[in-house]
């Protein structure tokens, strides 16, 4: 009896069922093929209907901007600027009475102290 050789030894790899064949499918013969089918020429006026898509996307877009600088510049901007004007202020005002009259204030509740300054800036 003689001794066969041994077959090789497949990678794990090689052996899943889950592995997809090399074998394109889908691909196109060559080239050649690709090149002889119809291919559409562009005239002038269908770049004339692109230039026009393009021009009114280009009108919407700065319009687009337009509206975002209104809207940053009629309503961020002042009530950024109010935030942090009043903020200046309290800080400001706070340094100077400090400097004044050096006083020490001592708040006892925090919730009356936070609901009589919301009660009146009703």
């Amino acid at each position: 009896m003689a001794a066969e050789p041994a077959a090789p030894n497949p990678s794990p790899l090689g052996a899943s069922g889950y592995m997809v064949p090399s074998v394109d499918r889908y691909s196109y013969g060559s080239d050649d093929e690709v090149a002889s089918l119809p291919s559409e020429s562009t005239s002038s006026s269908d770049l004339d209907a692109l230039s026009d898509d393009y021009s009114d996307a280009e009108e919407e877009w700065r319009e687009s901007i337009e509206q975002l600088e209104l809207l940053l510049s009629m309503v961020l901007v002042p009530f950024v600027g109010k935030y942090l004007g009043r903020k200046c202020a309290y800080w400001s005002w706070t340094r100077f009475m400090q400097w004044k009259y050096p006083v020490e204030v001592v708040v006892n509740n925090q919730a009356s102290f936070k609901g009589t300054g919301a009660m009146a800036a009703l």
